[in-house]
């Protein structure tokens, strides 16, 4: 089945330019030029990934990715931003915000869609945990108050049902597995994405803070995940 995408910006050249490499290979594109219309289609058909530029009229290109990492339909929607060079910083912003990938214009178009490529095929459902069923049947992980079922994919914490997208539940097994251990960004990278991702490591840092949303009863003041600075991640 063919994929679909959502280019957002107001430089109808470059739109016009990743639309037809998009499409020549194989993919469903829809272009907008500004912000609130970005959102109003999100409202009523959601992409596989969002292509979102940074300066936009109407919204801006922060505002349209916070309101999409608000909104319960697209919070997981992948995303790559893009940002002309002379405001490179942004990066740091877009990534913070939930931004899964990030381009500095000008790119080429080899480089977009080996980005597009690669973040797609780590939004798709991961099912090595399900083919592994027969290995693990019956296996629980238990940490504190965090309760993971091997072959349903089912987690718990305190007795509540925690709903998880794949990527999320393959980084808490991970973590709960080696609980105790100080995990550096690189390691966790490797061993629940499994490749090398060329986006740079903040995809972790967003995933943990979702997370940490779901698990933590002080989001801000976290307990089972922690931080150690300069390093990586601690599950305790």
């Amino acid at each position: 089945m063919s994929r679909s995408i959502l280019i957002v910006d107001d430089d109808e050249g470059l739109a016009d330019m990743v639309t037809f490499h998009l499409k020549q290979h194989g993919y469903q594109v829809t272009t907008v030029a500004d912000g609130r219309s970005a959102v109003e289609t999100l409202r009523h058909s959601v992409p596989d990934l969002l292509i979102l530029d940074v300066m936009l009229p109407e919204m801006n290109g922060f505002e349209v990715c916070r309101q999409v990492r608000r909104e319960t339909t697209t919070a997981t929607l992948p995303i790559i931003m893009l940002t002309a060079k002379r405001f490179e910083n942004d990066k740091v912003t877009g990534l913070d915000i939930g931004a899964d990938d990030y381009l500095v214009k000008p790119f080429s178009s080899r480089e977009l869609l080996a980005r597009v490529h690669a973040l797609l095929r780590r939004a798709t459902p991961d099912t090595t945990v399900r083919k592994r069923a027969p290995e693990t049947a019956g296996k629980v992980l238990t940490a504190g108050p965090v309760s993971i079922d091997l072959v349903s994919m089912q987690v718990t914490c305190r007795g509540q049902r925690v709903d998880l997208q794949p990527k999320e539940f393959a980084l808490l097994t991970y973590l709960v597995r080696n609980r105790g251990t100080v995990l550096t960004r690189d390691q966790l990278l490797e061993n629940v994405w499994g490749y090398d991702y060329e986006g740079g490591i903040r995809t972790v840092d967003v995933h943990i803070r979702w997370l940490r949303e779901k698990l933590e009863e002080d989001p801000a003041n976290p307990v089972l995940i922690q931080t150690v600075l300069r390093v990586g991640y601690c599950f305790r």
